[in-house]
């Protein structure tokens, strides 16, 4: 969802920003977001069916400038895939950027209600205008 609310707002923008996102397994590898996320993305115009799922992976480094994760346990699993202290400084907690230094993870809606998604769309769109007022 941060992917496709990124992805929206960089392109109403006119950024020339390279967006992806990576999951630290690949258990749903080619695989389209849940449903829920679909539906809640679509009600907000925001179309999200591009997007596949993809495991991290070291190159990712190379090719981002920043790394954003939504939870502590994906931040450390991605930052123990650095090979050095620049990449590891690129390893970010998303919610950081909303309240700095918190250390805040996103919920994973997956097991709850429909509900759950709307509370992560509202985390997550509050966080993307931050990076965009950050790195603009």
């Amino acid at each position: 969802m941060a992917h496709g609310l990124l992805q929206h707002k960089i392109e109403q923008l006119g950024l020339n920003w390279q967006v992806d996102s990576a999951g630290t397994s690949g258990y749903h590898k080619g695989e389209l977001p849940d449903s829920r996320a679909i539906s809640c993305m679509k009600k907000h115009d925001i179309d999200i069916t591009y997007q596949h799922s993809r495991p991290v992976a070291k190159d990712d480094f190379g090719v981002f400038d920043v790394i954003y994760c939504m939870d502590k346990n994906n931040y450390w699993d991605v930052s123990a895939m650095a090979e050095n202290e620049a990449d590891e400084n690129k390893v970010l907690l998303i919610l950081n950027e909303v309240t700095p230094d918190s250390d805040a993870s996103v919920p994973d809606p997956y097991y709850g209600s429909g509900d759950g998604f709307e509370h992560v769309y509202k985390m997550l769109d509050e966080a993307t205008d931050k990076i965009i007022e950050k790195y603009k």
